[in-house]
């Protein structure tokens, strides 16, 4: 883009490249060139602007409107750039991230969430106690916050695991689809015993879900954030 100040500097005329509003290109590197473009263009007309108005007749001032009018369009390519540069920052990094997590299919991960799919009757959850309790109650509720089935866990301080065949508290079956976990656990005088809740499992896929990559790990499908831990899985 380029300007020329008329000889009695009242006037400026200007000369638009169209590659200059022409969007986004792409390659990321591209994108950087347009914006390093945009802002020098952009330094160029502001001080030929402040030439313009230094150097304005007093007696037949400038109309503002042009100025005004570029401004705006200035403003708005430079927006578009930016918005263009952040897509192109979200894409190479979801790729990225889905390359990850390829390479942890067939491995056995762990991973920090308290749900779990039931399938085929069975959903399963690891919780581990800071420290030997006495009194441990496993509660597990439906996607709608129901209640629907409560029973003692297992007290001693450590890992352990709780295999749910999807039967309520009256032996009822219930349907398949996600259940969360909630543990309780209190020492003999009734204080509070941490305690955490996971899944683990080997991860049969891995899938991009509205820009987050999702593993299957079991039947449960967890963010690739939320994993903890992961080991080769043994071969039989």
């Amino acid at each position: 883009m380029s300007y020329t100040i008329s000889p009695n500097a009242t006037t400026v005329s200007n000369t638009t490249n169209s590659s200059a509003t022409s969007g986004s290109s792409s390659s990321s590197s591209d994108l950087s060139t347009d914006a390093t473009t945009i802002t020098s263009n952009y330094s160029t007309f502001l001080n030929l602007l402040t030439a313009q108005i230094q150097n304005q007749d007093p007696l037949s001032p400038m109309d503002t409107t042009q100025w005004t009018n570029q401004l705006v369009q200035y403003s708005s390519v430079e927006q578009q750039l930016k918005a263009n540069q952040y897509l192109s920052q979200i894409a190479a990094g979801s790729t990225a991230n889905m390359s990850n997590a390829v390479a942890y299919i067939g491995k056995t991960v762990t991973a920090s969430t308290d749900t779990a799919t039931l399938a085929n009757g069975s959903a399963s959850w690891d919780y581990n106690l800071a420290g030997a309790a006495s009194n441990v109650t496993l509660t597990v509720k439906d996607t709608s916050g129901n209640v629907v089935y409560s029973g003692a866990g297992e007290t001693g301080q450590g890992d352990h695991t709780f295999d749910w065949d999807g039967s309520s508290a009256n032996g009822n079956k219930l349907t398949s689809g996600d259940y969360t976990l909630s543990i309780t656990s209190t020492d003999g005088a009734g204080n509070a015993i941490d305690n955490t809740v996971g899944i683990s499992g080997v991860v049969s896929s891995a899938q991009d879900s509205s820009g987050t990559v999702m593993l299957t790990v079991g039947n449960t499908e967890v963010p690739l954030s939320d994993v903890t831990g992961v080991t080769n899985t043994a071969s039989n």
